[in-house]
């Protein structure tokens, strides 16, 4: 019988194996890998010295997302075009519960947001923004429907961040569910007083972001969720981790086996706070929380990286324009949080990553697929290429030469952090479900075609 598709020739790559084959599409599905696989009528894309990679899911993203009085610039069409372009087929948006919302009005509103928009297979987490005593039913439906994540702060008071004892009472429930709880760890309090005294100082500039949002903030708060969730025995995610002080938190949790995991982002790994000395506003590009750290610290991330410390790289795509930057021009505080990503992350791991002898490729993979698949039910029709996994796969060319320049990238945003950066290594073509979608850095997919899913419970990677 005849495949409809068949990747020929490529060395197919595993968060755990390498290995040339063909790999034959029936469908959206991988029906088989093996070597010479008859065309027959087939379709068939040549992959001979590329890599065939399972589609990168990112597991963390903002799109069409409120803030500061203002938006994302990227909704979920150019969200997700972008996240195509760049090799991710999946990713898990954050939906978010606002003050005087049931959870329920949260994730509706964020349905209406991708449908028809999303151009890659898409879920969300829910963000919590308040769970009074006794509200906690109200997730279980949620979980059912494949909401099986939720995210809290302990930053932003009045906004986002959520109390100690609604944070506790949260475990609780996932621990009772099978969800996972995810937490953004800085110690808003704290900072609100930091980002108080700057400014009756008059430092107003961006790279006080920074300095008002110290690492030690980051790895107390770090500590105090790792302490709520060993207390309510249940696993902890945090997203976003910056610092070394931070991981060091999240070590000891492990080593003392403890269900404790980790992300840290591209950002984190390649930028720095030299960054924020940028002439004039430029500083602004970087205003992200948690912020830059100093240099030397991304070494650190790196090893946990190695080491299975961290166990997921994501994104945090939160994409502005520099007039949206410019509500903080004169206040750093204002400045809207967060930075564009969701396409570049493939190439700076490939290119600073793997070719650069810090990681492996197959531990790239396990990185940003394998892991993310597992740990948020979607493993193992997503994150890995086996029979009977959806047919969502890069073809990898390792000597492609790109320049990262914004006028090269998908987004909406007007910059990319890291313009100018030569990197070696980019996709030639990426499917979804067996179909093109990109194709040469052209997204050739359809507007809408991406699918909500159902992800299942959490399950340990």
């Amino acid at each position: 019988m005849p495949y409809d598709m068949i990747i020929q020739g490529g060395t197919v790559v595993t968060a755990s194996d390498r290995f040339v084959a063909d790999i034959g599409i029936k469908g959206e599905r991988v029906e088989t890998i093996a070597p010479n696989l008859p065309a027959d009528g087939s379709q068939v894309i040549d992959a001979k010295g590329c890599y065939v990679l399972p589609g990168a899911i990112d597991v963390h993203s903002h799109l069409d997302m409120p803030f500061g009085g203002t938006s994302t610039a990227d909704d979920f069409e150019s969200g997700t075009i972008s996240a195509a372009c760049g090799g991710t087929t999946t990713v898990v948006d954050f939906a978010i519960q606002f003050k005087g919302q049931s959870p329920r009005q949260g994730l509706d509103a964020w349905h209406k947001k991708a449908e028809g928009k999303a151009c890659v297979d898409y879920g969300f987490h829910l963000i919590l923004t308040e769970l009074p005593e006794g509200s906690e039913s109200q997730l279980d439906g949620l979980v059912d429907e494949g909401v099986s994540s939720f995210k809290v702060f302990m930053a932003y008071p009045g906004v986002f961040m959520l109390d100690d004892a609604s944070i506790f009472r949260l475990l609780r429930k996932t621990r009772e569910v099978g969800a996972l709880t995810t937490i953004h760890c800085e110690n808003g309090g704290a900072i609100d007083v930091l980002v108080k005294l700057a400014r009756e100082a008059g430092e107003r500039a961006p790279k006080y972001h920074a300095l008002t949002r110290p690492a030690r903030a980051e790895a107390e708060a770090t500590a105090r969720a790792i302490a709520l969730a060993e207390i309510a025995k249940a696993p902890i995610y945090v997203v976003h981790l910056s610092a070394a002080e931070a991981l060091d938190q999240v070590r000891v949790a492990r080593d003392r086996g403890l269900a404790a995991y980790a992300e840290t982002c591209p950002q984190y790994l390649f930028l720095s706070t030299r960054n924020y000395e940028e002439p004039g506003f430029e500083g602004s590009k970087y205003v992200m929380s948690p912020p830059l750290r100093e240099p030397g610290n991304e070494e650190f991330l790196w090893k946990g990286l190695r080491t299975d410390e961290l166990q997921v790289v994501s994104t945090d795509h939160c994409s502005f324009c520099m007039n949206q930057k410019a509500l903080g021009k004169d206040d750093f505080s204002k400045i809207p949080n967060g930075a564009p990503g969701l396409e570049t992350r493939l190439y700076l791991l490939h290119d600073g990553g793997v070719r650069a002898g810090r990681i492996s490729l197959e531990r790239m993979v396990d990185l940003t697929a394998t892991k993310p698949a597992k740990m948020f039910g979607l493993y193992p029709k997503k994150g890995t290429l086996s029979v009977g996994s959806d047919a969502d796969l890069v073809v990898w060319d390792p000597e492609k030469k790109f320049l990262i320049t914004n006028k090269a990238l998908h987004s909406k945003a007007d910059y990319t952090p890291y313009e100018g950066r030569a990197v070696t290594g980019a996709p030639r073509t990426v499917l979804q479900r067996g179909q093109v979608i990109v194709k040469d850095n052209s997204f050739v997919g359809k507007i809408g075609g991406g699918r909500f899913l159902r992800r299942g419970t959490f399950k340990s990677p």
